[in-house]
C-alpha cells in the first residue's frame, strides 16, 4: 500500500503545462482508464469528449479560463437517466459514476507523467453552446492534459489536510 500512498501524496493539481505535445497513445491510455472505471451496476452512464483541435480549444477558452496552456482537454459528463437509482430514496448515481471515471483519468495522468487538474469552474451554459454534442449530459469535469511545465508546482494549500480525527469515525 505504501506505493499507492506515495503516489497519492505526490499527485497535485498541475496548473502550468508545457507546450510539449502529448502522445496519442497516452491520451488513449487515459481513455482506457476511464472505460475500466467501476460504475453502479456497470451501467456506465458517462461520456468523455477529447477536446483537441485548436478551434475547439479556442471555443473552450470562452467557457473557462482554466485551460492552463493545454492542447488537449478531456471533458467528462454524466447522463442521469442512464444511471443506477437507489430504490430507497430515488438518489441517482450517474454523477457519482462520472466522478469515479474522472478520478481514474486524473490518477492515470499522474501515472503517465502527465499533469492535470480537475476543473469544475466553467460556464455550463457557454460550454453547452460551444459543444452541442454534449447535450443531455451533466458536465462533471474538465481535465486539461499536458506535461507539467518545468516550474510547475503544487499550490500552497496542497499539503494542508485535516487530521483523520476530523474526517473519520469508527462505529
Amino acid at each position: 500500500m505504501q506505493d499507492f500512498l506515495t503516489f497519492a501524496h505526490e499527485r497535485y493539481s498541475c496548473r502550468k503545462l508545457s507546450d510539449a505535445p502529448v502522445e496519442a497513445e497516452k491520451i488513449d491510455a487515459l481513455l482506457e482508464a476511464a472505460i475500466c472505471a467501476p460504475t453502479a451496476c456497470n451501467k456506465q452512464p458517462w461520456h468523455a469528449w477529447v477536446i483537441e483541435s485548436p478551434e475547439a480549444i479556442e471555443r473552450l477558452g470562452g467557457c473557462t479560463r482554466f485551460v492552463f496552456g493545454a492542447h488537449t482537454v478531456i471533458a467528462i459528463g454524466a447522463k442521469a437517466e442512464d444511471g443506477w437509482v437507489r430504490k430507497s430514496d430515488g438518489r441517482a448515481f450517474a454523477d457519482v459514476d462520472a466522478a469515479i471515471v474522472a478520478t481514474h483519468v486524473m490518477l492515470a495522468a499522474q501515472d503517465l507523467g502527465l499533469g492535470t487538474t480537475w476543473v469544475g469552474a466553467f460556464d455550463t451554459n457557454a460550454f453547452a453552446e460551444a459543444f452541442p454534442e454534449t447535450a443531455g449530459y451533466d458536465m462533471v469535469a474538465l481535465f486539461p492534459i499536458g506535461y507539467p511545465a518545468d516550474d510547475a508546482e503544487p499550490g500552497p494549500l496542497h499539503p494542508t489536510r485535516k487530521d483523520a480525527s476530523e474526517l473519520v469515525s469508527r462505529i
